[in-house]
């Protein structure tokens, strides 16, 4: 097997254009594509971020996300940035809500977490 890399990660989201604001606007993702599928009456938006790419599916009637206690699946999608405190300092400005900083005990690292319109848990790692 020759797996290079990830391809995509996908996410379904409840509110399409809260969502889709929260991931281009907020989080600084590009639009790549963005279609109505009319087979399935929902919307499916590709978004880029230095080479990875996340795609977000309107869900309708899709039951709510287990945050905690935490379920199987997808746990967090982690973003690496330079400089925490100073992305840390813009999300709250823009109304977002961070945790405390910690420090991951394997690498040493600082991190935090936020969440995206539907609750998803979003890391920053620094």
């Amino acid at each position: 097997m020759n797996l290079k890399k990830i391809h995509h990660i996908a996410i379904i989201v409840s509110d399409y254009e809260r969502s889709k604001k929260f991931y281009t606007e907020t989080l600084g993702f590009k639009i790549l594509r963005e279609n109505f599928r009319q087979d399935r009456g929902d919307h499916k938006l590709d978004l880029e971020l230095d080479g990875c790419e996340l795609e977000i599916f309107s869900g309708k009637n899709n039951p709510k996300r287990a945050n905690y206690p935490e379920a199987c699946g997808l746990r967090h999608l982690a973003f690496y940035v330079e400089d925490l405190d100073v992305v840390i300092k813009e999300l709250n400005q823009k109304g977002i809500r961070t945790e405390s900083v910690r420090v991951d005990e394997f690498t040493g690292k600082r991190m935090t977490f936020f969440s995206d319109p539907d609750g998803l848990p979003l890391e920053l790692h620094e």
